[in-house]
This record gives structure tokens, C-alpha cells and sequence, in this order.
């Protein structure tokens, strides 16, 4: 162990020699410890560190996830998921050896979070539990794949929640045109909202517009990227998935709504957003529309559930929803299955056909 005191201010540091992943030899030095025994214990989680050695602590190996997965993520979704490493799962695990965490651990760990109330004195959904579970099975598989640790402890102990809430709200075209209505006073509210219904498409898509994207000739709008506000600042990002980059055809009315929308739009360049606004502004303008049509409350994602809704009551097949909506067409007939009109009429006629040409 290579651990000094400095005479100079009395505290501590260590002197470290390792091996790195190229096989080259090294040295690190660690400075400012209060205590001879934190420069010790840094000094072991260190070494631990770079020879993937599974009795480092959660927290360590937090530290490896991170530089490993943190440069391949949108920035958005890794601080989602920081957020929930930092705050869900550190304080229970962080000072336990990862060998050492147990199924037992993640199911006492699971129940503490069942039981957690949010400021609002109401439990997680469970859809956030879900969301967490993932959090933590995500790190151990990390482990288990790249650090050779034995098996996933959250894999064995089971999920807890669901993915998807359990009610996914709709607007059926009527309650729509009833809100939009509502909306006329506001055209920069009206017009995103159109825009997210008729197209189906996500708020950060709506967000990132720019009349580059469109192109009123063919009547498309062509989706490559998505906006979010992250530490203050406009970011914009790629789409959430591959899929997501489409052109996606707009219907004649709405074509000329964001024509006309554009004309009042003075000084926009081509590059520029063409809705300045942020997320929770039309929040707001979601609960002023509902309460003063009187339609029922749905959240804002809830308008491409419904744009879906519509197209499925208008017949169009699971394949061509995915196209339009930047989704797998699996995820579509899994999502919406309850919504596509039922065949097993059909089938049973057409089966007993078949039966009854036989004889």
C-alpha cells in the first residue's frame, strides 16, 4: 500500500501502480484524504476497479458503468437514468461489494420502493417501478457481461411493475375537434396541437420543427430530430429510435393550416423552430383546452395514441401505423392489439370452408 501523510497540511494521499487495459504500466495519484484509512479504502476500490474485481463496491462499479455506457446514450436518457442511479439505488446499495448483492438484497430493495411515497403522499406507478427494476438488472448485466461477475441478482429476484401504464387514453376525433376548437384563441397552441394529432407525432419531434422540414409541394414533413431542454439549455438530439427518422404525408387541410401558420411567422429563418415553446406550456394549454371544451384530461403523449386510435377505426394495418408513427409494427399490434377489430369471426367461417371443401 502506497499511502502518505503530507506534512505540509496534514492530510493524506496514495500513490498507486496498475496495469491498464493495454497492458501498459502506470501511476495514479489520489490527494486530500481526511484519514489514512479513506486514501486506504479509495486505493483498494481503485485496483478493484481495473481488474474487474467483483468485490469493488456497487458504487465502484457505478463509476465503470458509467464510463462505459454514458458516451453511448442520448444525453436525455442518461440522465434519466443517473437519476434514478443516484437516488433509488446508491443509498441502498452503493456501499455493498457487487459479488456480494444477493436476489435477497433486490426484492428487500423492491419492496422498500413499494412502499416510498412522492411528495404528493402517493406511491411510484408502476410504471416507474418497472423503469427502476430495469435501472438495476441493466447494471448487473453490464456486470455479467463485461466484468465476468456470476449471475444477475435482479434477473433471479423478478421485475416488479409493468412497462406501459395500465390506461392509455384516447381522443376520438370528435373529442379532438371539440378541444381544437377551444384552442383557436391561441394559434401557436392550435397549430401544435394539430400537428400532434393529425400527424402522431412526439412532442420533442414537434419541438425540433423548422420550416426546412417541410416541403409543401409533396405535402410532407420530414422528422430527423427531437428537442429537449436539458441543464437549461435547447438541445437538439436525433430521434428516439432509427424508425423514428421518416417523412411522414400530411392531409391537404393541415398542409395549408402550417402554410398559413408560417406566413405569421416573421423573421423565421429555415433553420430556426418554428414552435419556440417549451413542454410544460402546452401541458398548461392541454388543461385550459380540456377544461374549457369539457372533454375529458389526457396527456399530451396521449395525442399520438389517439392520432393511432383514429387510424386503426379507420382501417389501416398495424405495418402501415408503424411507418407512419416511427414505430415497429410488432410494437403496434402488441400496444394497440385491444383496439384492431376482431378476425376470430372470419377465421372460424373461412376454416370451416376450407373443412367442408374436403368432403
Amino acid at each position: 500500500m502506497s499511502v502518505f501523510k503530507n506534512d505540509d497540511n496534514g492530510t493524506w494521499y496514495t500513490m498507486v501502480r496498475y496495469t491498464n487495459w493495454k497492458g501498459e504500466r502506470k501511476q495514479k495519484c489520489k490527494r486530500g484524504f481526511t484519514t489514512r484509512k479513506e486514501a486506504l479504502d479509495w486505493e483498494r476500490e481503485f485496483l478493484q476497479q481495473q481488474s474487474a474485481d467483483m468485490d469493488m463496491t456497487f458504487a465502484a462499479f457505478v463509476e465503470l458503468y458509467s464510463r462505459d455506457m454514458k458516451t453511448r446514450l442520448r444525453l436525455n436518457t442518461w440522465q434519466t437514468k443517473e437519476n434514478i442511479i443516484q437516488n433509488k439505488l446508491m443509498p441502498y446499495f452503493g456501499n455493498k461489494s457487487m459479488s456480494g448483492i444477493s436476489a435477497k438484497d433486490i426484492i428487500q430493495w423492491q419492496n422498500e420502493m413499494m412502499n416510498l411515497r412522492g411528495k404528493d403522499g402517493k406511491p411510484f406507478s408502476a410504471t416507474y417501478l418497472k423503469t427502476m427494476h430495469n435501472q438495476i438488472s441493466a447494471i448487473f448485466n453490464h456486470a455479467v457481461k463485461f466484468y465476468d461477475l456470476r449471475a444477475n441478482p435482479a434477473a433471479k429476484a423478478g421485475s416488479v411493475g409493468r412497462k406501459e401504464a395500465k390506461d392509455m387514453l384516447f381522443w376520438t376525433k370528435d373529442e379532438y375537434l371539440e378541444f381544437a376548437d377551444a384552442m383557436m384563441d391561441k394559434p401557436l397552441s392550435f397549430y401544435a396541437f394539430e400537428m400532434l394529432y393529425w400527424c402522431g407525432i412526439r412532442l420533442g419531434e414537434l419541438l425540433a420543427l423548422t420550416p426546412a422540414d417541410f416541403d409543401f409541394i409533396k405535402s410532407t414533413v420530414s422528422i430527423s430530430k427531437s428537442y429537449q431542454r436539458l441543464n437549461r439549455e435547447d438541445v437538439i438530439t436525433e430521434p428516439k429510435t432509427p424508425k423514428s427518422n421518416r417523412v411522414i404525408k400530411m392531409p391537404d387541410f393541415l398542409r395549408q393550416e402550417i402554410q398559413e401558420y408560417m406566413k405569421t411567422l416573421y423573421g423565421c429563418e429555415p433553420g430556426d423552430r418554428m414552435f419556440p415553446i417549451s413542454k410544460s406550456y402546452l401541458h398548461h394549454e392541454m388543461d385550459r383546452g380540456a377544461k374549457q371544451s369539457g372533454v375529458k384530461r389526457i396527456r399530451v403523449h396521449d395525442l399520438r395514441h389517439s392520432h393511432v386510435s383514429h387510424l386503426i377505426e379507420l382501417g389501416f394495418s398495424a405495418v402501415a401505423i408503424a411507418d407512419r408513427v416511427g414505430h415497429e409494427s410488432i410494437d403496434i399490434t402488441y400496444r394497440y392489439a385491444h383496439l384492431f377489430p376482431s378476425k376470430q369471426e372470419e377465421m372460424a367461417d373461412r376454416l370451416d370452408m376450407e373443412r367442408g371443401e374436403g368432403f
